[in-house]
């Protein structure tokens, strides 16, 4: 199992919700950490740290093109991801496992969801770009939120809308929020996000 470095913070007991943060193209696990606090009170936070570099920005898997992804090398990370998601689980008795992740980081959320869909009860995907097409999974019971911009020029909105469609197709509880803007997070999204996870919180 690879291990990756990742700051934690505890949660108010062993069966408080588990939150993973994943954070964007050139940040690191600091990116969404105090936030991950903030949306969800007293939940144990898991940000971990993309450990590829593309020309010094960090991220979860390698690409040959902006929005061309090295599909072998994304299915290794994500079952990297996969088992280090199980082995942070494990080691406490979450009342709800819950991802969040931004543009790269939500990739690499969606990527795992799409290996093991029952790991997550509930994802925010900020901004995903997914270029192919997910495969034939069972979200029945999770539930999950895409927020994205209307004018994003790295997440076309066709492609989030597509990628809502998918997960609503495969039962999930699929919530799908837009803003007028670009591939920038606007405070209306956070709280959309605070929104949607206060049901998880203890």
């Amino acid at each position: 199992m690879a291990d990756y470095h990742y700051r934690e913070a505890k949660g108010a007991d062993a069966s408080a919700p588990l939150l993973f943060v994943f954070h964007g193209t050139g940040g690191d696990e600091n990116q969404f950490f105090e936030l991950g606090s903030q949306l969800l009170a007293g939940a144990r936070i898991i940000a971990p740290r993309g450990d590829v570099s593309e020309g010094g920005a960090l991220h979860y898997f390698r690409r040959t093109a902006e929005g061309v992804y090295d599909m072998d090398d994304l299915r290794q990370r994500t079952a990297q991801m996969k088992a280090f998601v199980e082995a942070r689980i494990a080691e406490s008795t979450p009342s709800a496992v819950i991802g969040l992740g931004y543009s790269n980081g939500a990739n690499m959320l969606a990527s795992v969801q799409f290996a093991a869909p029952a790991l997550f009860d509930a994802s925010v995907l900020m901004h995903p770009l997914i270029p192919f097409a997910p495969p034939e999974a069972d979200f029945a019971g999770h539930q999950v939120l895409i927020t994205a911009g209307q004018h994003d020029p790295i997440c076309p909105a066709p492609a989030s809308q597509a990628l809502a469609d998918y997960f609503r197709a495969q039962g999930a509880q699929m919530s799908l929020y837009w803003h007028a803007g670009g591939h920038e997070l606007r405070q209306e999204e956070l709280r959309e996000t605070r929104t949607f996870l206060a049901p998880f919180a203890r």
